[in-house]
């Protein structure tokens, strides 16, 4: 099933390894064109526009926007027990990991009576997305959730596509996630349609106003991924998000079956995800190409895994040697990459591009999509090498404060003028001198 290329014996710039590697991408420039007319509706006619799109892509309209208390009330009170003590445990974990990434303000005396102060201010609003398709996701609430009240977000509100099943709200189990976390507003409202009504609000059913959010964040299809791009001018959004991939680098100490099963894990969330293993043992290779047939079939989603393991982002790549292999992983930049390798703690270490790294055989990505206690908003199609994943900074803005007194300004009046000036700016330093001389004076004169 997993295609299979070979870079032994070659030394690839990170240009060609990147053209060389598989790679899942969201072509969200084709269906850009096709979101921004229910983009420009709902900005323009607001909640009434989102609930009839609703309607015909997710063939059930609630009764309102926004989820009745009673009902998010409900659906905690009647979740299933080991659900329940699932969900609270990974909430915990969450609030541990989440919290420790607090910042602090750092106030620095750049100069005798010049400070400046660099606070950390939480986003205002927030919209976060929580998708309802193929599966249902109340880990995804936990992961938008936890980071933005440890921030202090005054204000979020979680949107996720309504359900026929479950009388036009969104799965009771999302609901019921939401109930544990303490949010009390939910819309049921889902795809590109949600993040347009979340980036410009309107009117509910009921006559109750839909405040726009400030920031919107949270995994989707690629036509979430797309209103996010045409909205991002009006709200902050955390990424566009594309298919869920997964790279694991292995040496011959590897167990195949463990790595076998990876592979499919993540292959089950989409047909587009990638699962790419590298390594240096064709032995293990071998053995993992065979675990993957053997055991696919027997997942509840195994024509999903098929169509994403036949696919052309995933496959096994060959390199000589760890080092070689460690190059390879950083050109990917992967999503979730797993180092299970004879020494994993110190090949890990050395791993710069990735969007979170699991070390060795005990700690499969699974783990870090429910329980780990971090995050599993993470950035996708190679953006780790630039970007992050989602966290309590994702939240927080760096405001500088500048607080100089009137001896302080002086001694650096000089430098400001000599600045301004020679970049053809006398404006700027003259609003500087004038607080210690008389221009008017000097204008007479002139």
């Amino acid at each position: 099933m997993l295609s299979r290329i070979d870079l032994r014996g070659r030394t690839l710039g990170t240009a060609e390894l990147r053209r060389t590697l598989p790679r899942g991408a969201a072509d969200v420039d084709s269906v850009v064109d096709t979101v921004r007319p229910v983009v420009e509706a709902i900005r323009e006619h607001g909640a009434s526009a989102a609930l009839d799109y609703g309607e015909k892509f997710d063939r059930v309209r609630p009764t309102s926007v926004r989820v009745p208390a009673e009902v998010i009330t409900e659906a905690g009170e009647a979740l299933d027990p080991d659900v329940r003590a699932a969900l609270v445990e990974a909430i915990r974990r969450a609030r541990i990991v989440h919290s420790a990434q607090r910042r602090s303000d750092t106030v620095t005396e750049v100069a005798a009576g010049g400070f400046v102060t660099e606070k950390w201010v939480p986003v205002e609003r927030v919209g976060l997305y929580v998708p309802g398709g193929k599966a249902v996701y109340p880990s995804s609430v936990i992961m938008n959730v936890v980071p933005a009240q440890v921030a202090g977000v005054g204000s979020l509100v979680v949107a996720s596509p309504p359900q026929a099943d479950s009388g036009g709200w969104p799965h009771p189990t999302i609901l019921g996630a939401c109930a544990l976390l303490g949010v009390d507003e939910v819309w049921a409202v889902g795809g590109a349609q949600a993040v347009a009504l979340l980036a410009h609000g309107g009117e509910d059913t009921d006559g109750r106003e839909l405040e726009p959010v400030d920031m919107v964040t949270g995994p989707g299809n690629v036509y979430v991924t797309a209103a996010k791009r045409l909205c991002r001018s009006v709200v902050g959004i955390d990424s566009e998000a594309g298919p869920t991939e997964i790279a694991v680098l292995a040496d011959h100490t590897a167990d195949p079956v463990h790595i076998a099963y990876d592979l499919i894990s993540q292959a089950e969330h989409d047909p587009n995800a990638a699962s790419v293993l590298v390594t240096d043992s064709e032995q293990l290779a071998d053995a993992v190409a065979r675990e993957v047939e053997a055991r696919y079939t027997v997942t509840l989603n195994s024509g999903r895994v098929r169509d994403a393991l036949e696919g052309p982002q995933s496959g096994i790549v060959m390199v000589d040697d760890i080092d070689a292999g460690l190059r390879v992983v950083d050109a990917y930049a992967a999503e979730h990459l797993e180092v299970q390798t004879r020494d994993s703690a110190a090949d890990a270490a050395r791993v710069r591009n990735a969007g979170a790294i699991f070390v060795g055989a005990y700690s499969p990505v699974p783990l870090g999509d429910y329980a780990a206690g971090s995050n599993h908003v993470l950035p996708t199609s190679g953006t780790a090498r630039h970007s992050s994943g989602l966290s309590v900074q994702t939240f927080l803005r760096g405001i500088h404060v500048i607080d100089y007194d009137r001896a302080a300004l002086k001694e650096i009046a000089p430098t400001v003028v000599a600045l301004a000036d020679a970049e053809g700016l006398p404006a700027h330093g003259e609003a500087v001198r004038a607080r210690f001389e008389d221009l008017t004076a000097e204008e007479e004169d002139q």
